[in-house]
């Protein structure tokens, strides 16, 4: 699955300064290049998992299974801030161990919780059935690799009006016109007109011409009847079909402008979005936004009703914080249910957190004036041209890029020295100093 994001978007400075430094040889991707999710995990994010400064401190396959203070529950208050977490983990062997860190950043994000089909944010009567039927596909599904077999041919209903499920639509017409001619798509969506991608909507006026490119191709396929659009649609039920001799394997009972609709189809392909889990921080005392579920002080930030994800201002270590002293959620999961969520702004935000660990303790940026350019902002670039990804050159010095440096505070006496370990190269808040202060699934 090719990303509609440039590897110069996809690339955090800070690890890209420890993959140029090691001894493994790396060398940069294309700066302009879209990268599959393939290429972000075998030329990105494994070689920088072993790098000497990283791989000492993972812990594979651990899974979190609950965060707490040290014999206190979230009830009990005094000296709370002074005990250590307990991250209780889970590895493969089924093994339950306890771990103790001095703060927590859970960057677990939401992939494993789909949204459900049912409109009213519940799963839809007969949901969870058909999903252990194998009718009911969440995420991206291979429609043109691995899970071919299972689309080719059939009635195939996509629910859902983001990107995920542009790129599910635009690959089972490919399906169609290459492989399976009968294979017939379907696209429900719950507003009365189908709204603009997040972007501006075509290939020629988003700042990232491959996002946009996914608008008008898309549209392309409603336009040309390759796609049959139903608007205004409301999942309240789903009703699988007893055998194989039935007929089509599912129908959706819905209400439509109309009122009471119903769509039948092989499989459905629910792309309705994610939400985040926080089960594992049960025992923490956490501020959540009653709508997203994101931290309550970021939410105005990121509302989805306001803003896109090139109009998101700056944030950062403040905005991320909650009551649990010690304990931040970063990444996607940071923005609750909010879909508008950028690799980049994940290592904005984890670079503000580290930074707060070292005891930098500046300021906050006022959300009116971002600290830097941001894609889809006026002032970021559309491409990598200007500030190309690039190894510094045999026997020189010079590093690429650096993000302006902040005046730094004395470190905090609340934090232990772990936190304060700094890169011997570059000065910075250490990945292997944070890596320390967190338990990684």
């Amino acid at each position: 699955m090719r990303l509609f994001t440039p590897w110069c978007l996809a690339l955090d400075p800070a690890a890209v300064r420890l993959l140029t430094s090691s001894d493994g040889g790396w060398t940069p991707p294309d700066s302009d290049a879209l990268p599959t999710g393939a290429d972000l995990l075998d030329r990105y994010l494994a070689p920088l998992a072993a790098t000497p400064a990283i791989r000492p401190h993972l812990r594979l396959g651990h899974a979190v299974i609950g965060i707490t203070r040290q014999d206190l529950d979230k009830v009990r208050s005094p000296g709370r801030e002074r005990l250590p977490f307990v991250v209780r983990v889970r590895t493969r062997d089924g093994e339950e161990r306890d771990l103790q860190a001095s703060a927590v950043i859970d960057a677990s994000g939401t992939w494993t919780h789909p949204n459900p089909l049912g409109a009213g944010g519940l799963p839809a009567l007969g949901e969870r059935t058909a999903a252990a039927r194998g009718l009911v596909h969440t995420g991206l599904p291979d429609v043109l690799g691995a899970d071919r077999a299972h689309f080719a041919g059939g009635r195939v209903l996509v629910v859902g009006a983001g990107h995920s499920a542009a790129t599910s639509l635009l690959a089972l017409a490919e399906l169609r016109r290459r492989h399976a001619p009968s294979t017939q798509i379907v696209w429900a969506v719950r507003s009365a007109t189908p709204r603009p991608l997040v972007g501006k909507g075509s290939a020629a006026a988003d700042e990232l011409p491959a996002r946009g490119q996914l608008a008008t191709d898309l549209r392309a396929l409603v336009d040309g009847g390759q796609v049959e659009l139903v608007t205004g649609f409301h999942a309240r039920q789903l009703h699988t079909n007893p055998g194989p001799d039935s007929g089509v394997g599912i129908t959706v009972l819905g209400h439509g402008p109309a009122g009471p609709q119903q769509l039948q189809a092989d499989l459905v392909i629910n792309a309705t979005g994610f939400r985040p889990d926080h089960t594992v921080a049960s025992e923490l005392r956490l501020a959540l936004d009653p709508a997203l579920e994101s931290a309550a002080a970021l939410a105005p930030l990121i509302d989805p009703n306001v803003h896109t994800c090139g109009t998101v201002p700056a944030h950062g270590v403040h905005q991320l914080a909650h009551p649990e002293h010690g304990y931040w959620i970063v990444g996607m999961k940071s923005y609750g249910r909010a879909p508008t969520f950028l690799l980049a702004t994940g290592y904005e935000q984890v670079r503000s957190v580290v930074a707060a660990l070292a005891g930098d303790q500046a300021r906050p940026p006022s959300p009116s004036r971002p600290s830097h350019p941001r894609p889809g902002s006026a002032a970021s670039p559309t491409s990598c041209s200007a500030a190309p990804v690039t190894a510094p050159a045999a026997g020189s010095s010079r590093s690429p890029p650096q993000p302006r440096p902040r005046a730094r505070a004395r470190p905090s006496p609340r934090w232990p020295a772990t936190a304060q370990e700094a890169h011997p190269r570059t000065g910075e808040p250490s990945p292997a100093a944070s890596s320390q202060l967190a338990s990684h699934r």
